[in-house]
Parts: C-alpha cells; structure tokens; sequence
C-alpha cells in the first residue's frame, strides 16, 4: 500500500519520506512549526497563560461568508478530516473541495449531509470512511489525492453568524501515483410523484471511475413500508435498463425484511429512524462500497425508486422527499455539477 493513502497494521511500522502536515485554526496555513502562534488578547481564555497555548481553536462563520480552510500546493493526500460545529450549519453551510486548480467542485455537499448526517439532525456513525462520535464530531478517512494543489472552503448560507467553527485537516505531502483518481461528492434532493417515483442520485458523470458510497435521507409523506424500490447503475452507455440492479431498498443497504432495527457498521448502516409527534417518519442511511467499488469507463447514472404496498400486495409508488450524496472516484475533467438548491431549497421540512 503507498504510505500516503493510509496504512494497516500490517505495513504501519514501514517508513517513509512522505512530510505530515495539519490544519486548524491554530495553524491555518499548515506550515511547518506553524501551530499555537495567536497572541491572546485580555478577553481570551488563555490571557492568563499566554501565546503557545489554547488560544484559537476555533472560528466563526459570518453570514453569507466563504471561508476557506484549506489551500494546500504540491502533491499529496488528505487523510482525514475532522469538524464539529452546532446543527444549524448541518444544511445551511456547504463544504466544497477543488482538486489541482479546477474552477468548478468536485465535492459540494451541505456539511452534515458529507458526513452521513441528514435531515439536518446529529446522530452517531460508525463506519470506516466516516465516523461521527458523540456529540457531533465528524469525521471523514476517504482518502482525497492531489496532484498541485487542494483548496477546502465552507459556505455559510445561515442568516446568523455561526460560532465555534472547530476543524482539523491532515495531509501527508509526496507524490501521488498517475493512476489516482479525484475524490467526488454530489448532493441532490428531489421529491417523488406517483406518475415516476424515482429519485436521481448521479447523472451526466462523464469519464473513468469507480462509485464508492450512497447516503440517503428519506421522508416518508405517509405511513407504512417505503423501502420496497430497487437501486439501479447505468454505465459506459446503458440506456433503458442498467447493467446493475439491486433488490430492494433495505437490501441494497445490507438489511432485510424491511430492516425492523437500526445499525451502523464498517460499510454500511441505517443508523437514523426518527419519528417525534407531529412529524413525518425520517430515515438516514448508508452504503460504502470500499470492499465492493463499481467500476465505469465512460459514464455513470445511479437512481432508486420509491415503492411501498397497496393492500392488495400491489407495488405503491410513493411521493417521498428523498436527498442522497453520492459519492466516487475518477479522472479529471469532471463533468459540471447540478445547481445546488439555495437554502430554502435544502431547508428540513
């Protein structure tokens, strides 16, 4: 395994020429014995002990700012990212990723969504890719190549300031293989009619590249079983009918018989089932495909339908409101994203 993607138990003790470097708000810049340089003022925490100590481990996020927390040169990887912050930026602050200098994104996901964290609610993941720990500590281990540079930014599209901002960005500096591909995360929402309850995760993905991960957050507009429709890949010039079919909603996500608990494992969980008096029913979900990742040459579109039951044990399409993050890998240029729904348009009903 190269050392800048990570390691195992098994090669861990190998060494390497790879240069370790983090950033946070007390090394902004992630330089080189860069770390706990702020000077703190009479009002700080640490007035009393001075610089050197914890004097700016967070930010704030001004209204309709763009900050950006990381702007990396060289070659590398990202090897883990982790944020915390309170749950109104979970929908109204977008994270965007730029690889190599590219104009457009190739991650722009509302924050809480990126982590498996949907319907703008703070719940625990326990998985390998993303981890989110009591309370509300995110946590990304994707591995995220560049080649020349990587730029991180936050939006924040919240009509306050959002305070105590908390990251820290971990990357190891060396040469990344040719054959790497740019890590890629799209978020979408749609709402699902009787006439075509489906709901499009990807579409127009152009290019070499693999697909690694689904999330979803489904709303169920009525009572009863909405997992009944099936997962669908159409690849390298599928048209009407995909290459890859999956059975069922609860069974694409590793459960069955209409999953009756919730779980959260290594590569795939339901970890959300929520239903407060007054509400909709809501489910969050996920499905990594790191043991499993499906591989395209040309093109990509991912979708999955909306089905219940009628009483006569007849297939029900469903008007749900459904988002999902896909998330892959692949070759540069991507294709452009989708416009994102303004906040409104991402609001949790």
């Amino acid at each position: 395994m190269d050392p800048l993607f990570g390691q195992s138990l098994g090669n861990i003790p190998l060494l390497s020429n790879a240069a370790t470097r983090s950033i946070s708000a007390e090394n902004p810049h992630g330089e080189r014995a860069g770390g706990a340089r702020a000077v703190p003022d009479e009002n700080s925490a640490a007035s009393r002990l001075g610089q050197g100590w914890k004097v700016r481990p967070c930010i704030t996020l001004e209204p309709g700012s763009v900050t950006t927390l990381a702007d990396i040169e060289g070659s590398g990887v990202i090897q883990h990212i982790w944020i915390t912050v309170r749950p109104e930026a979970y929908r109204s602050c977008i994270l965007r990723m730029y690889w190599d200098g590219e104009e457009t994104p190739s991650v722009e996901v509302p924050l809480g969504d990126l982590f498996a964290n949907v319907h703008g609610l703070r719940y625990n993941v326990n998985s390998l890719p993303v981890s989110v720990n009591p309370s509300g500590g995110f946590n990304l281990y994707w591995p995220l190549p560049f080649g020349s540079r990587a730029r991180i930014t936050v939006e924040n599209e919240y009509w306050e300031a959002i305070p105590g901002f908390f990251y820290q960005i971990t990357y190891a500096l060396g040469e990344v293989p040719a054959g790497a591909g740019r890590f890629h995360a799209q978020w979408r929402r749609s709402m699902t009619t009787r006439e075509h309850p489906e709901h499009v995760i990807l579409d127009g993905i152009r290019g070499q590249g693999h697909y690694v991960g689904t999330v979803l957050g489904w709303c169920q507009f009525s009572n009863g079983w909405w997992g009944e429709g099936e997962i669908k890949f159409y690849m390298d010039g599928d048209t009407e009918y995909p290459t890859i079919c999956g059975t069922g909603t609860e069974d694409y996500f590793g459960g069955a018989w209409c999953f009756g608990d919730t779980f959260s494992g290594p590569y795939l969980g339901y970890p959300l089932w929520v239903k407060d008096e007054g509400e909709v029913p809501r489910h969050g979900l996920y499905r990594w495909h790191v043991m499993d990742p499906i591989r395209f040459q040309e093109d990509l579109r991912v979708t999955i339908q909306a089905l219940g039951w009628w009483l006569d044990r007849k297939f029900e399409p469903l008007t749900d409101d459904i988002c999902s993050v896909g998330y892959w890998y692949q070759a540069e240029p991507h294709a452009p994203f989708p416009a994102l729904p303004d906040l409104a348009g991402r609001w949790v009903r």
